[in-house]
């Protein structure tokens, strides 16, 4: 975990939430990003080459203004990897009077590229950091240090076998287990702000100036999952998350948000405490049907909660 989540909050909710000031679209930039295809591919390539120049003196010199971009407006029920997925982040303004990091909403890739990658070809397997290891593994440590994020949710897909199909497959006598997935999700409607890590990786087969040269990719930091009772458990089956998977993506409480986007902050040790687990207590889990672990499947209807576990459907 986290491989597949659900974000439909729009940018308009999640500037309120996370007091975003930079990356909320007007109106007219609301209509033209739902518009398809060559206008969002351009938008997705102005986005990365912005967002880099925002902090590098190398970039070109362009206007506060156009560094106000929208990002996808269109709500994703099933976010998978290494689809273009809404993420706070906070980072100073090029050529602005002040030198302060500035909240921002943006539109990143979700697998993250290292900087020293010779090719993105590996990003799908890097859309998560583990929490006890990001800050020594070197894909993650320099993004922990200084390029953290959050990846707005309202809550994760997480697919559980049970015990019985389990010792089945472990036999030989099945050759995949059914799996039966759950929506995990903060049990009083609130935002999961998952702990995040992006990173800029340049393309070296493109030339300096080409609007596709530069990537920028996020990936999601997991912790062990709770033990503790769901708050509000599903009628039958599991009932801690630890229950449906050892892992799960680590939610940060409001409190722990501000200290987790400031760059400022980069002493590895006071970073660590932030990686704590949240309360226990703040989640509920429920099944949904089978449609999810087909990454086309796409709407809301993905988040209907079930009764009961569905019977004899394969993942």
């Amino acid at each position: 975990m986290c491989g597949r989540y659900a974000a439909s909050r729009g940018p308009e909710d999640l500037a309120g939430i996370f007091g975003i000031e930079v990356g909320v679209p007007s109106a007219q930039e609301s209509q033209e990003s739902q518009e398809p295809n060559a206008s969002r591919e351009s938008q997705e390539t102005h986005d990365s080459q912005e967002l880099h120049d925002s902090q590098e003196p190398q970039g070109s010199q362009k206007s506060q203004e156009a560094r106000e971009v929208p990002g996808p407006l269109v709500p994703d029920y099933n976010v998978a990897p290494t689809k273009e997925v809404l993420v706070v982040l906070a980072r100073p303004l090029k050529d602005a009077a002040s030198p302060r990091p500035v909240r921002q909403l943006r539109r990143l890739r979700w697998g993250l590229v290292p900087s020293w990658s010779r090719s993105p070809e590996g990003a799908a397997r890097m859309i998560n950091a583990r929490a006890e290891t990001v800050h020594e593994k070197p894909a993650y440590r320099q993004a922990f240090a200084t390029r953290r994020c959050i990846l707005p949710a309202d809550g994760y897909y997480e697919w559980d076998t049970g015990r019985e199909e389990r010792e089945l497959e472990v036999e030989g006598r099945r050759k995949r287990a059914r799996k039966q997935p759950y929506f995990v999700t903060p049990a009083d409607g609130s935002v999961f702000a998952m702990a995040g890590l992006y990173e800029f990786w340049r393309d070296p087969t493109l030339p300096d100036g080409h609007p596709r040269s530069w990537w920028v990719t996020c990936s999601v930091i997991t912790t062990e999952a709770e033990t503790a009772p769901l708050a509000v458990p599903p009628q039958e089956g599991p009932r801690s998350l630890a229950d449906i998977h050892p892992r799960m993506p680590l939610m940060l409480t409001p409190d722990r948000w501000d200290a987790w986007l400031d760059p400022r902050h980069t002493d590895t040790a006071e970073l660590r405490e932030l990686l704590a687990p949240p309360p226990e207590g703040l989640m509920r889990a429920y099944p949904v049907g089978t449609a999810v672990s087909n990454v086309r499947n796409n709407g809301p209807e993905l988040l209907k909660e079930l009764s009961g576990p569905e019977e004899g459907t394969l993942f």
